[in-house]
This record gives structure tokens, sequence and C-alpha cells, in this order.
């Protein structure tokens, strides 16, 4: 098996970082101010944290990696100013987890106009917010309203001296999440980069399947793909799940051993800088599938790839999930899973016997990225920018009324597909999804 790196994509450059900032501001009042903080590390067990994952907005905003961080954006100064306080510098606690930037490096490496470290924060933050009468914050972040709070409080106090404290707040999220909706170029460029990893982690655990292996086999080899890549690691939760262990949705046990008779369904994406690939693809354990397995197989397969095909400006989502419906349910009537009408079956939704959720979803930072669904109560329309799954799927309960071939299948086929200006871009066909292909794969010396 080749262990051949791919080429890393530039990363975000700091002038972009800039312009998000810049055009956020530009859509607030001069005298407003944002706020938005870092993630923080996450407890484990006893004295050991999680891996750090910078939270997305605040990551989006500045590129600044570390946690307990505080991004400040004031509008109306020539432009708009950005402030950033972070962790101070520590010597002795480096030496244990890893040298800090200190407000020296944050201002060296991050073209932030100006950096506090949090030793300061509680004095400075409330000469900031002086005199700007709407904050705008991510409303459920506790801690940074509860700094506002303090602020506020501080300068009502100081009214008779001339202070002017802030009178409203607004939730933030919902702008800063509408320019993720749209990605640049350079996101575009991660977005491949970290589909192509994930591509390539699929094939590397359809070739190494084989009866007798467990679940957890092939995850260790779809994450061992993941960081030989330089990935940070999966994107969410790796699914492998065998046999009947692919008719739940968010399987995540990975325990299991693989029959000869089964099919795999695989979930999985690396996060590259952060931002996500997902790819499902479901493959036969012992290299062929049956010809119940293929017949229902390339139900779905068709109904992937007319929604694959029909993405493209103006068009939404609930038309590709409508045309996926309509697909599936017809398959499930021609192989007598479901009786009647086409219409009759779609009205009265049998079909969610066997296809249980929506076809697609955003993708960008978040695995199931920001973003509004509907504007306005109807459904939005694509546009070039927006990256979004097609995964539709169906899902066949091991029951008695359900003919015997087709009992405990479980089939998903998911790729990733940026909207572009005259049509689409599938991210992710790095992966076979044919029936053929994938059988010559599994089967390849």
């Amino acid at each position: 098996m080749s262990n051949d790196r791919l080429p890393r994509p530039a990363p975000i450059s700091l002038a972009e970082y800039r312009q998000r900032r810049d055009r956020l501001m530009t859509a607030l009042p001069a005298d407003s101010a944002v706020l938005v903080s870092s993630a923080s590390l996450v407890t484990r067990s006893r004295d050991s944290d999680y891996p750090f994952r910078q939270n997305s907005d605040f990551h989006y905003l500045t590129g600044f990696p570390e946690p307990e961080a505080l991004l400040v954006l004031l509008p109306g100064r020539e432009g708009g100013e950005t402030v950033l306080f972070c962790q101070d510098r520590d010597p002795a606690q480096e030496a244990w987890t890893g040298r800090r930037y200190g407000a020296d490096g944050a201002l060296a490496s991050f073209g932030i106009d100006e950096a506090f470290e949090n030793a300061e924060r509680d004095t400075r933050l409330p000469e900031l917010l002086d005199g700007r009468h709407t904050i705008y914050l991510p409303l459920d972040d506790s801690q940074t309203r509860a700094w506002v709070d303090l602020c506020r409080t501080r300068l009502l106090a100081a009214q008779r001296r001339g202070a002017i404290a802030p009178d409203g707040y607004h939730d933030v999220c919902g702008l800063i999440h509408e320019q993720r909706m749209i990605k640049s170029e350079a996101e575009l460029a991660l977005m491949r980069h970290a589909a192509a990893v994930s591509a390539r982690a699929h094939c590397r655990a359809m070739r190494t399947a084989r009866p007798g292996l467990h679940e957890y086999h092939l995850q260790a080899e779809l994450e061992h793909e993941f960081l030989w890549q330089g990935a940070s690691g999966p994107a969410y939760d790796t699914i492998v799940g065998s046999g009947a262990n692919a008719c739940v949705l968010h399987y995540i046990e990975n325990a299991d051993c693989l029959g000869e008779g089964d099919l795999i369904l695989i979930d999985a994406g690396a996060e590259f800088d952060l931002y996500a690939g997902d790819i499902t693809r479901t493959f036969p354990a012992g290299g062929h599938f049956s010809d119940a397995q293929r017949t229902l197989y390339d139900v779905v397969l068709h109904a992937q790839q007319r929604a694959v095909d029909a993405v493209r400006p103006d068009v939404t989502l609930a038309d590709i999930h409508a045309g996926v419906v309509r697909d599936l349910t017809a398959g499930l009537i021609e192989l007598g899973l479901l009786s009647g009408d086409l219409q009759t079956c779609i009205d009265d939704e049998s079909y969610r016997r066997f296809y249980l959720h929506s076809t697609s979803h955003w993708l960008g930072l978040d695995v199931h990225d920001v973003g509004r669904y509907r504007i306005a109560g109807e459904s939005r329309r694509l546009a070039p920018g927006m990256v979004l799954t097609v995964e539709p799927g169906l899902y066949v309960p091991d029951a008695e009324d359900i003919p015997e071939p087709y009992r405990g299948i479980g089939i998903r086929i998911e790729d990733d597909v940026a909207v572009t200006a005259d049509g689409r871009e599938v991210l992710t066909d790095g992966v076979p999804k044919r029936t053929a292909e994938i059988e010559a794969l599994m089967n390849d010396g």
C-alpha cells in the first residue's frame, strides 16, 4: 500500500482573516462592539484534557490556535480595530504544555491591531467598551456574556465621570454564519484536501476489509491515513457499521466482527486545518455484493447520482431531497418493499420506514456546518461557494414482513459537493461508488 503524501494546500492568509473581520464590522453600527471567545480546554479525566479544538467562529475570524482567548472588534475607528486578549506568557507552565504566543506573538503572527495578555483583560475591556452602545456576541456563551455584564456594571458605576455603558446585546452568530456559508477559493482548497485525504482513507479501508476482522480494524486504517496525510484526525466520530449495525445512523461502537455476507457502511472524514471532509461508502466485507445487496445498492446509487447532478445555483436542498425521495420510493416499490401508488407512498411518508433523514447538510469548518436552511419561510437557494453533502440511504429493518434477502441491510452513499457558477464540483470523487469499481478495488492483488 502506498504511503505517499498528498501536497498540502496553502493556509488561509492573514489578509483573508482581516477581510473577514472587516466585512463583519462594516455590517455593524459604528458605536457597537463584537466579542467572540475561543474554545476552552475540556477535562477528559482528572488532570488530563481532551485534545484542544478551536471554536469555529473564533477561528474563522482570527486563525489564532490557543484556548482562553477573547476577540474584540471595534467598528468605526478608521474602518475598525481588532483587539485580542490571550493567555499570559508563563515559562513554567509552557515547559509542560508548549510555548504560548502571548501578546507580542499575537501581534507579530496574526495581523491583530492590538493584543493584551489576559492579566490585563479586566482593566482594559471596560475601556474598550466605553461608549459602545450595542454589544454583539454569541448570546449562548455564558462566559463572554459574564465579561460583558461585568464591564457594563463598572461603566454604569463610572457614569458620573462620563463613562457610557452598553445598553443592548445582540447575537452575532447569524452574521458570522452567513459569511461562513460562502467559501473562498482558499477555503475550497482546504476542503478539497480534506476530501482527498478522506477518500484515500476510504479506499484503504476497502482494500483492508475481509471477514474475520473487526469494525475497529477498519477505523484504525481510516484514522491512520488521516494522520499520515497531516490531518488533525477525524472531523467527527468515525462510523464503521457492518451487517445490521449499518441501519443505526450514528453507530460508533465499531466493535463487531465482520461477517462473510455483511455489507459495511463507513461514514468517516478527515479534518484538515479545521475544515471537514465527510464521506460515506457501503461495500461488501467479502469483496463481492450479493444479488440482493447489489439491487438495493443500485437504487441508492441511482438516487444519489441524480441528486449530485441536480446541484447547481438557484436550486434548493428541498428540491434535491424531493428528487431523492421520489427515486428511493420508486425503487422500494419495484423491489416489493413498499406497495401502492408512487405518489401515495410519498404523500403518506411510508418510505420513511426505510429512509429516515434528509439528503443534505452544509459542510465547512463544522461537519454539520452553520447557515440557515430556510429564509423567510422558504428553502434557501444554492449559490456559488456553498458546500453541501449529498447522502441518500436505505435502512431495511430485520422484520418478518421484509423479504429475507433484504433484511438488516443498511446502505448510504455520501459525497461532498461545492456549488460553482455553472454547476457543481464533486470534492470526494477519489473513492469509487459503483459496485463493479468497488469490487475491483477490493480484489485488486
